[in-house]
């Protein structure tokens, strides 16, 4: 008898319909925060809204994938592809309405792309986990982000984009230093 995750798993698995909806979640949220602009309005708080609700589902879909034994290759691509656009697009587009500095986004973009692109290139040879650090990555970038995306400051003041700024270059920091970490870890495991 064959229980939940026993038998060949669908592509339409409910962790990969997730991812989807993430990845089609992106161009919603550019229009939306594009639409509000700089302004502290409720356009700009339901971009928020809708950046929050997609990266909450990272975790989510990767949960299911895991306890309920889901886990598909398309999975295994998905899931960046969402991450990556999701941050990345958010990024951009803060760039864009002048509210970051395209010299944070840039090195970060360059990182998640350049790290996703070798971590698939290795994906015959080997899966390339997610290190704690760069679980750390995502957090704080998430957290900046979402800093970044509220209008906080209006409610409550321009103090709230200090603490913005230093998680934003707390995520800058730990983004480039876990890239950098990577290409070291799998250059000594090249050599063993």
């Amino acid at each position: 008898m064959l229980r939940a995750g026993d038998g060949p798993v669908s592509t339409w698995s409910v962790p990969n319909l997730i991812s989807i909806v993430r990845i089609a979640l992106v161009p919603v949220f550019v229009v939306v925060l594009l639409a509000a602009g700089s302004e502290a309005n409720a356009l700009r708080w339901i971009a928020t809204v809708l950046f929050v609700v997609a990266i909450s589902t990272d975790s989510l879909d990767g949960h299911l994938a895991r306890s309920r034994n889901l886990i598909t290759d398309l999975g295994k691509i998905l899931d960046p592809i969402a991450d990556k656009a999701l941050t990345g697009a958010a990024l951009v587009v803060l760039s864009v309405l002048g509210e970051l500095p395209w010299w944070v986004t840039i090195p970060i973009l360059v990182r998640e792309i350049g790290i996703t692109v070798w971590r698939f290139a290795v994906l015959s040879k080997r899966v390339v986990p997610a290190s704690k650090g760069g679980k750390t990555k995502t957090v704080l970038q998430s957290v900046a982000i979402t800093l970044a995306l509220a209008p906080f400051p209006a409610l409550l003041g321009g103090w709230v984009d200090w603490v913005n700024t230093l998680f934003m270059a707390a995520a800058f920091v730990v983004t480039i230093v876990t890239g950098v970490q990577y290409l070291i870890d799998d250059r000594r495991l090249n050599r063993g």
